[in-house]
């Protein structure tokens, strides 16, 4: 066997989490260093202990899977991140690719997938059950010809990421941040770091302005 492989879980369900933990800790040269209760927790272990895989789960309160691993790849890029989750929609997983994640389980993969998974993101490698394969490929390859030709359009404003955009649009529909975070399946910590962002980027001081804004700018 190679070196062992410093395992970080996190997931808010306590039986979920315990109950990993130990199966971890089962597995050859797998050593479980800490288990976190929501996104927040494991950036913090995270620091303390420096895993060489974090095991996300994708959706937790305060501080979500995908932002935790966006601000952890930030952080510590050596750090891997693989995601285990209930969750296979194709927005769910790209979200998740996007943010640094090398991997993507669904809960319901093997304790030897489990370890293979974890083997092989350590390595570098990406580790993608084929489930989730699936629902990615479907996500891709939708609209091939359109994937390859369409006009991506004018730069956004002020610098502005195409999710700003999104929860930008979305205030000027009259959403809360509850709703919005509903809406684009993240948590309200996210959504309200992308408010902060994009007001920053923008100059404008409330809601209200950020709805006269995205008007003006057409982003509505």
């Amino acid at each position: 066997m190679t070196q062992t492989i410093r395992v970080l879980l996190a997931d808010d369900q306590r039986v979920v989490r315990e109950g990993l933990g130990t199966l971890l800790g089962l597995l050859e040269g797998i050593e479980v260093v800490g288990l976190a209760a929501d996104g927040a927790q494991a950036l913090a272990l995270a620091a303390e202990q420096h895993p060489d895989v974090v095991l996300m789960d994708l959706r937790m309160p305060r501080c979500d899977g995908v932002e935790a691993t966006r601000l952890l790849r930030e952080h510590d890029p050596n750090i891997k991140v693989l995601m285990l989750t209930t969750y296979a929609d194709d927005r769910s997983v790209i979200d998740a690719l996007r943010a640094g994640a090398r991997g993507y389980l669904t809960k319901d993969a093997s304790a030897e997938e489990l370890h293979q998974a974890l083997q092989r993101v350590t390595s570098g490698q990406a580790a993608i059950d084929p489930a989730v394969q699936h629902h990615l490929l479907d996500a891709l390859t939708a609209s091939p010809h359109t994937a390859a030709h369409t006009d991506p359009g004018p730069p956004l404003p002020d610098g502005l990421t195409q999710r700003e955009a999104e929860v930008l649009s979305l205030i000027a529909q009259g959403l809360s941040n509850a709703e919005i975070a509903h809406q684009l399946v993240v948590s309200e910590t996210t959504v309200k770091s992308h408010i902060n962002h994009l007001f920053a980027k923008t100059g404008v001081r409330d809601r209200a302005q950020a709805v006269t804004y995205a008007y003006q700018q057409g982003l509505t």
